[in-house]
């Protein structure tokens, strides 16, 4: 077999836990109209049909910002934005409809493509449309009267769990019906936030056109808490240009389903190829989260922990670097142990071991090849070191080949064999030749 296959059959069966965590969860997806124009959506479509056959049930919402407006300019109409909000006129509405229409009717032709050998081959996906978005007028603000510009009023969240069951993928629109019978033009990014809200949504997932969202220097951040998430926002509110605009939307309508006990946002890109699976079938992901996980979670390590730990360390010990340790010393030694656990990955290890004269050796300090350069390690060292005050141990030391500067950088200083407790001394290896660094407490 090929690398590439060998490669492919890693990450199929590494695949296997997302596959079990996501079946039966509630996605809802939201498609803005700049999604649906990019030429990669086809391969979104084929990305989101796999979610639906691994069980994951999905909602789609599908905006038409940009198709509305080129459908107003062909008639000799334009459209005012307030606030992001496009004031809808009346004459407009049959436009905005009919556009919409046609939008959700290509959808639902791509989901039903099934040509032999294409990847929608099998398929048989059903997709379910109806009234289940109830809306009012926006009304008059700051002197605006939005006229058929609409806010959402009730998202009939019993009919769309209805058709879920019945493994149906339900297609939404930024169209919304009033009590009156009236027909209302609404923000993408409402009807999707306020489904996810409704259906109390595992995931909301929000298609962008940047990979997610970036920082000055335009480095990916794959994480944000909710004080990154509005911090971000006042910086993408403050640019100019209509992808910031769309990411901005996005973002907002990320912290608010946040805040409304949506605990997983996603934004990932519509125009990177295969990005959807990426962020959900990878360790790596793709995008950026926001999230009230603790997805880094370090802790005290257990016996259920062990082979993790011996992953880690077995690398650093067949390069000579660290002093090899059997399985079953590592169970008679756990406790020792602190882990950082990443997704049910253990993905950093070190260890403290009590000594006499107040004193402790901090070892094994390992980090998994693909979460180097993170932190970890600094986070294991500060962890121990408190660890070591609370139990009243004056000074710490550590043996080492190769991560001297690490050490050095971190408060230690080189000492002497001489300086060690007098049981690590007699235990020293003179053919490690290991130096010694020591930090007072």
């Amino acid at each position: 077999m090929t690398e590439s296959t060998f490669s492919f059959i890693d990450w199929f069966r590494s695949s296997t836990s997302y596959i079990n965590l996501h079946r039966d969860k509630i996605f809802v997806v939201l498609l803005g109209g700049d999604a649906l124009a990019n030429e990669n959506f086809p391969n979104i479509v084929h990305d989101l049909s796999l979610l639906h056959s691994l069980g994951v049930k999905l909602v789609l919402v599908h905006g038409a910002r940009p198709q509305i407006t080129d459908a107003l300019e062909k008639v000799g109409k334009t459209s005012e934005y307030h606030n992001n909000l496009r004031v809808t006129e009346a004459s407009c509405m049959e436009v905005v409809k009919q556009t919409v229409g046609s939008l959700g009717t290509d959808v639902e032709a791509l989901f039903s493509m099934g040509l032999a050998g294409s990847p929608m081959h099998g398929s048989d996906i059903r997709i379910c449309r109806g009234n289940f978005v109830t809306a009012m007028p926006v009304g008059v603000h700051n002197g605006i009267d939005f006229q058929y510009t609409g806010a959402i009023r009730k998202i009939d969240a019993n009919a769309i769990e209805q058709q879920l069951e019945q493994n149906n993928v339900v297609l939404l629109s930024n169209l919304g019906f009033s009590f009156t019978g009236e027909v209302f033009n609404l923000s993408v990014e409402e009807v999707a936030t306020e489904t996810a809200i409704a259906l109390k949504a595992d995931k909301l997932i929000l298609f962008i056109p940047d990979d997610g969202i970036t920082n000055s220097d335009g480095d990916l951040i794959p994480s944000l808490t909710e004080q990154d998430a509005e911090y971000f926002l006042n910086s993408y509110s403050e640019s100019s240009g209509p992808e910031k605009l769309i990411i901005s939307s996005a973002l907002s309508a990320a912290l608010k389903a946040y805040q409304k006990n949506v605990h997983r946002s996603h934004l990932i890109s519509f125009k990177q190829n295969g990005a959807l699976l990426q962020e959900f079938f990878t360790r790596e992901g793709n995008g950026t989260l926001l999230s009230s996980d603790n997805f880094e979670k370090l802790r005290q390590a257990s016996v259920n922990d062990v082979a993790g730990i011996v992953n880690l360390i077995k690398p650093l010990e067949q390069a000579g670097t660290l002093v090899e340790r059997s399985r079953e010393l590592l169970e008679t030694e756990i406790e020792n142990f602190k882990v950082v656990e990443f997704e049910g990955l253990i993905i950093a290890c070190a260890a403290l071991y009590p000594m006499e004269n107040k004193s402790g050796e901090v070892a094994c300090i390992a980090s998994h090849p693909a979460y180097q350069n993170n932190g970890y390690g600094v986070r294991l060292l500060a962890s121990l070191e408190s660890e070591a005050r609370n139990a009243g141990l004056e000074k710490l030391f550590v043996l080492t080949t190769t991560a001297a500067h690490w050490f050095l950088e971190k408060g230690f200083k080189e000492s002497k064999i001489a300086d060690l407790p007098e049981q690590k001394q007699l235990l020293y290896n003179f053919q490690r030749n290991s130096k010694v660094f020591v930090k007072i407490l």
